[in-house]
């Protein structure tokens, strides 16, 4: 137990306020004569123009957040500089607000500017490794949250030429994104969501922005995450649980680009696609295309191949079928043939008997007219009598003294009417 300061103090007999500073700061620095070790997380930092680092260091509670303690820090600029860079190249990540540190302090107390500590060392370590729990503590609960392998499911449109840019168009990733599908034959549209891609604000940009995107979802294909190379602190914005949800559940494949080679983020694990860089995005989009026109080329191949060897079969089948044609003509010719001169035979009978029964009734026809000639009955001793050139055939026609002429086979005669009896 620590043992009370024996102060005597009275109305008469009083301390003023530089006595009663000196006695604190003399009783603190007396019991924190030695740096300790303390872990906090960094509230705000300002590095000032003369080159101090100005923090503020917080403990915060376990579920509301609310700091439990709060104390003011400050790295000299004799310190700051060293300090800085060897927690950067060790931890990856540069000092900066929203990251928790284990560091070596001084307890320190002015007369004026009251208490602060004085930090004299950093453990990157710690550091690091805090990262890395917070960074499994956020996989651990998207996955709880049933999403973890949502965006990977999403199914990528072939091809994929409607590209959302979620990203800083001043940001130089963006620029060589850019500048690396500009140098393709592709004609991709791309709508930019500029974005916030580091500091306090981040966060909230980035989600607004994909928030934008999904109201106008049936405009693209795909969203692309692009960002360039920074340190961890800088990164770290997409290790964070609210942009790496809204990621994993967006409708549309999400391709990430954030980074150098050797950083993936939550954002990339929960991703659709994942690339290394920017430019190797801008790569991977055009790498889908060239997909695509290869499947094209090699279908239109096909068809053609396709086409030819349909073209050769149906020659081929046409060819046979040109013969096959031929000898059923040829076969139905010869039995046409075959058949006219069956008919003919058989019409050239009928004609003949025709002809011959024709004939015989000619004949008959003949023997009957000759029979029944003139000439005939003439020669038979009937005459034949005219009266006027004209065949007299009732004794009607003839009056008494009429001049008829008596033809007889021998010759003929004139004779005078001299008397008409009627029967």
């Amino acid at each position: 137990m620590i043992e009370p300061l024996n102060i005597t103090t009275s109305p008469t007999e009083s301390l003023t306020l530089v006595d009663l500073q000196r006695m604190v700061r003399s009783t603190i620095e007396g019991r924190f004569a030695e740096p300790l070790w303390v872990s906090a997380e960094i509230s705000e930092l300002k590095l000032n123009r003369s080159g101090h680092c100005y923090l503020n260091l917080v403990e915060k509670g376990t579920n509301s957040g609310t700091p439990q303690a709060e104390a003011r820090a400050v790295i000299w600029r004799s310190a700051y500089q060293r300090l800085a860079t060897v927690f950067e190249e060790l931890s990856g990540t540069r000092l900066a607000a929203g990251i928790r540190v284990l560091v070596r302090v001084l307890v320190t107390f002015h007369e004026v500017y009251g208490f602060m500590l004085q930090i004299v060392d950093l453990d990157p370590a710690y550091t690091l490794g805090e990262v890395e729990r917070r960074k499994r503590e956020t996989i651990a609960q998207l996955q709880r949250d049933g999403v973890w392998d949502m965006n990977r499911e999403c199914n990528m449109p072939r091809p994929a030429l409607r590209i959302a840019i979620v990203s800083s168009a001043t940001a130089a990733g963006y620029q060589d994104f850019m500048r690396e599908v500009g140098r393709t034959p592709y004609r991709f549209r791309f709508t930019l969501f500029e974005s916030l891609m580091q500091g306090d604000n981040a966060e909230r940009s980035i989600i607004n922005s994909l928030v934008a995107i999904a109201e106008r979802e049936e405009e693209f294909d795909a969203v692309v995450i692009i960002r360039g190379g920074g340190s961890t602190s800088d990164l770290g914005i997409f290790d964070s649980y609210m942009v790496a949800s809204s990621v994993a559940q967006f409708p549309l494949p999400i391709i990430s680009g954030i980074g150098h080679d050797k950083d993936v983020s939550i954002v990339d694990m929960v991703a659709h696609t994942a690339c290394k860089t920017p430019t190797a995005v801008a790569t991977h989009l055009v790498e889908l295309v060239d997909g695509e026109m290869a499947l094209i080329d090699d279908l239109a191949q096909r068809l053609r191949d396709g086409i030819a060897r349909r073209m050769a079969n149906e020659r081929l089948r046409l060819e046979r079928s040109t013969a096959d044609l031929r000898n059923l003509v040829s076969v139905k010719l010869t039995r046409e043939n075959l058949r006219l001169d069956a008919l003919d035979e058989g019409i050239i009978g009928e004609a003949r008997s025709l002809i011959a029964r024709e004939k015989q009734r000619l004949d008959a026809a003949a023997d009957t007219a000759e029979a029944r000639s003139p000439e005939r009955l003439l020669r038979l001793g009937f005459a034949v009598l005219r009266s006027a050139e004209r065949s007299l055939r009732s004794v009607s026609q003839l009056s008494e003294g009429d001049t008829i002429q008596i033809e007889m086979a021998d010759g003929n005669a004139t004779a005078e009417i001299k008397t008409i009896t009627k029967k």
